[in-house]
């Protein structure tokens, strides 16, 4: 005898069947993706192991000893660990606090903007510098601030100023990659931003017209709620990528003098794990970032979601 949880699931699968022959196409298109996530995402989640194996090249992954939780405890007990951890958090959470304001204000800006070349102008100038290099922003920044030739020292001079070594401060590290980390990525990240507003609906500025309403008013009524869920998206997203700051740009400002502000969490498994070959040891520390970040990210939307009713699942 059949019942209704049966039918349901029958039913359900018939559908489904059905859907799936008349959209196959669809399901080819996506197949390329999926096969690379496949191959590229979750495949390798099988080499976590080596955090919990003592990992030889010759012995391989499977056949490398099983050590637990060694290197974890190695690496939570080293001198080091602290100032790693905070100078991570450190310059990413002031990276996400400084940095995420930008490209909304330039958005809205952009928005409001109603000179179609000076808006063209302004969008091209913005989003340039985010097709510079790591290696080429590192180093038109050593350059500009140089205590010998740089341009900002010799302007420093003309004022009355003394020239300073920017680049081997441990105070001035952080605001020098903020910087130039917004100036850098500020127009190419307001570009979702801009597609936002362009979706919000033109009967609203219409009735804020009629009702009145300057520009600061549509501003804050309209064009800051349409776009608030985008924003909330974004910002939960980055949230779960707070300990997983790049190393090739940290790596490339530091020197033995900022070396105490610039030491970070990835710049060390780059040091440790491929120079030092202490692969196991790197992929503990891989781990423990990971766990961390999913466990923000899963706060941050938890926090999101009851407040704002905006999350990502």
């Amino acid at each position: 005898m059949l019942t209704s949880t049966s039918i349901r699931k029958k039913s359900t699968g018939k559908s489904w069947l059905k859907q799936f022959i008349r959209s196959w196409q669809l399901y080819v298109l996506l197949l390329p993706a999926l096969v690379y996530f496949f191959i590229f995402c979750y495949m390798p989640i099988a080499g976590i192991q080596i955090a919990f194996r003592d990992y030889t090249a010759i012995g391989g992954i499977w056949n490398s000893a099983w050590v637990g939780v060694k290197h974890f405890q190695r690496f939570f007990a080293s001198i080091q660990f602290e100032t790693l951890l905070l100078n991570t958090v450190k310059l990413s959470v002031y990276s996400l606090l400084w940095g995420f304001p930008f490209p909304i204000i330039l958005a809205i800006l952009l928005n409001e903007t109603r000179h179609t070349r000076l808006k063209k102008v302004v969008q091209t100038l913005t989003y340039a510098p985010h097709f510079i290099s790591t290696v080429v922003l590192v180093s038109m920044i050593t350059l500009f601030l140089s205590p010998t030739n740089g341009i900002v020292n010799k302007v420093v001079a003309e004022l009355g100023g003394t020239a300073k070594d920017f680049m081997g401060s441990e105070e001035l590290f952080r605001p020098i990659y903020i910087i130039s980390g917004i100036w850098q990525d500020c127009g190419w990240s307001s570009i979702i931003y801009i597609a936002a507003l362009a979706g919000v609906d033109q009967e609203l500025y219409e009735a804020a017209q009629i009702d009145g309403a300057n520009r600061l008013q549509k501003i804050w009524y309209i064009d800051i709620p349409g776009i608030l869920p985008t924003a909330v998206t974004i910002f939960i997203m980055n949230c779960g990528n707070i300990l997983n700051v790049g190393y090739e740009k940290v790596y490339l400002m530091q020197n033995s003098l900022n070396q105490s502000a610039s030491e970070i969490i990835s710049t060390y498994v780059y040091k440790v794990g491929l120079v030092k070959a202490q692969f196991s040891y790197t992929t503990a520390i891989g781990l423990f970032n990971s766990v961390i970040n999913l466990c923000l990210l899963l706060a941050v939307n938890k926090i999101a979601k009851k407040t704002s009713d905006v999350s990502l699942f």
